[in-house]
């Protein structure tokens, strides 16, 4: 391949018409490319159009894929000029979409595919990306064990960790040019996909135990050691492996894992804009969980950390929790409890005049009256009218919080919660919705989307060379979140719109900076933080070309 051929074909070098004259000779361009010169704002207005004209998400999912695999600029200039419009189509509800086609769809990769079949393949994989020790700030890897709400899709999950990392650029300037997507492939049981003679991915259930264990160990090792300055994101991990994962290199890697510790924040966030109305502190709170996933418990190890700051024993701050499950109330009495329920799993001595066994969601938030309700358990319409009313019997303004997603898995429609509630619930959403109107006012629903948080704890990270994420930062990330929303009218949003994403990431990464500082992991300091996170920041705009005339 003649250097014009690799100049055009490789993303990070490619800009199409946009390349000069000069350009075109000094680069042996001459002839191949159409004659006019195109800027970038004129690039952006065509592709947007083209963008405009395909028929489905899923298209226009394609079709900006195609161009992050062609010209890496472009793609992020229109993904930033309408970031609120196209965040839903290159992450999620599309790329659920995407990810089931994947592999009958697959024409390229951006990511790098290790094996737990030939785990000491693993450095050599990494290695064969051509990076220095400090060429690489952020690594997302997934076994794709648990895709959004479609569980379990192999290899076909790969595009997470690219869409990931798509967000974490277009967000937070996240240099593109300096991050690696992973599918760490462990096989799948997804039998669909095990019978389907167009899959890719390794072709037997999935690996499981102590050779499970020994392949995470084999990638942090090496990633760490070749990419030492590299942020590890886990994404889409099954339940006990996420938490496992996290609790056992929190303290030798830096990692990071987004369903367990972002949606945990994002949620911290709305919760302390809800305590801005309520007027109450974390220790006054009574959370019961809906829906006791990783998730879930991700939200009540966060919830109940702030209660323990707020002066509560790690006792008193457990017992303020409950947990539910398909199997109704955890209980010690349970068998086979999962580790990560285990730590909120209710005596079941204190629960016997509640009813038999298992002891539903209506029962509980009777018995308890909780001022938090949350939902992660994909059942649509489980908070019923039922469920509201006797939230709002119990607690003056409750917080209540439906998170699952798509809209066909949501707990409860602000719609519906609304005048349940009688306008008094605070509400915020897994999913988009709408102005709810009642009773003379307009309810803004906020939507907690994680994208409000992890690119900016992720830049902040890497600005102030953090060694680890501490629960300090996490916490800095979910108070600047929340720091930009006004909550003083009746109605408002718990959350801020994804509209100024850009620049609400760099306020979290100013505040992420800051906490890594005081809990003593940074390791960068800078006379202006503020500049420093600003001049981090990657822009989508075509670079200097060197000897340009």
């Amino acid at each position: 391949m003649d250097s014009a051929e690799r100049t055009l074909r490789d993303p990070s070098t490619n800009r199409g018409t946009a390349f000069t004259p000069a350009e075109r000779r000094r680069l042996g361009l001459v002839g191949r490319l159409p004659s006019a010169e195109e800027t970038l704002d004129q690039q952006a207005d065509r592709t947007y159009a083209q963008l405009q004209r395909e028929p489905t998400d899923l298209a226009r999912y394609r079709y900006l894929s195609n161009l992050h695999n062609r010209n890496e600029v472009l793609f992020y200039r229109v993904l930033a000029d309408h970031l609120s419009e196209l965040l839903p189509i290159v992450y999620d509800p599309t790329i659920g979409d995407a990810i089931q086609q994947w592999s009958h769809d697959y024409q390229q990769s951006r990511a790098v595919y290790l094996s737990i079949d030939s785990p000491d393949d693993v450095a050599g994989a990494l290695k064969s990306l051509e990076l220095g020790p400090e060429d690489v700030d952020l690594i997302v890897a997934s076994d794709a064990e648990e895709i959004l709400g479609i569980g379990d899709w192999g290899v076909n999950g790969t595009d997470i960790a690219v869409g990931k990392l798509a967000i974490y650029t277009a967000a937070a300037g996240i240099d593109p040019r300096r991050v690696v997507a992973v599918n760490l492939d462990v096989g799948t049981d997804n039998e669909y996909l095990l019978n389907d003679p167009m899959y890719l991915g390794n072709r037997h259930a999935r690996v499981r135990g102590e050779r499970y264990d020994a392949f995470i160990d084999t990638y942090l090792a090496a990633a760490a050691e070749l990419f030492p300055l590299a942020l590890l994101h886990f994404e889409d991990f099954g339940p006990s492996n996420a938490r496992r994962i996290l609790v056992d290199h929190a303290d030798t890697y830096r990692i990071f894992n987004d369903d367990m510790q972002g949606t945990g924040a994002i949620v911290m966030a709305a919760v302390i804009s809800g305590l801005k109305v309520t007027g109450e502190s974390f220790a006054d709170q009574r959370l019961v969980v809906f829906g006791a996933g990783t998730a879930g418990t991700g939200m009540a190890d966060q919830i109940s950390a702030a209660m323990r700051r707020d002066g509560l024993t790690a006792e008193e701050a457990r017992s303020r929790v409950w947990l539910i499950d398909r199997h109704g109330l955890v209980t010690d009495d349970m068998q086979d409890l999962p580790d990560y329920q285990r730590a909120y799993a209710r005596p079941a001595a204190e629960v016997p005049d509640w009813g038999a066994a298992p002891i539903d969601l209506l029962t509980v938030v009777k018995h308890v009256k909780p001022t938090i309700l949350i939902g992660t358990s994909t059942a649509h319409g489980a908070f019923t009218r039922d469920v509201v009313e006797a939230l709002i019997d119990g607690v003056d303004r409750p917080i209540l919080l439906p998170l699952s997603n798509p809209t066909s898995r949501i707990e409860v429609m602000p719609s519906d919660a609304i005048p349940w509630s009688r306008g008094r619930a605070l509400v915020a959403t897994g999913i988009p919705v709408g102005p709810v109107d009642y009773d003379g006012v307009s309810y803004r629903i906020g939507q907690g989307n994680n994208a409000l948080l992890y690119p900016g704890l992720g830049l902040g990270t890497l600005v102030s060379g953090a060694t680890h994420v501490t629960d300090g930062m996490l916490l800095a990330a979910a108070e600047a979140v929340a720091g930009q929303v006004d909550v003083s009218e009746r109605g408002a949003s718990l959350l801020p719109d994804v509209a100024n994403l850009r620049a609400s990431s760099a306020t979290v990464a100013v505040a992420v900076a800051e906490a890594a500082a005081r809990d003593g992991v940074a390791t960068q300091t800078h006379d202006d933080l503020v500049q420093a996170v600003l001049d981090a920041m990657w822009q989508p705009v075509y670079p200097e070309q060197e000897g340009a005339e």
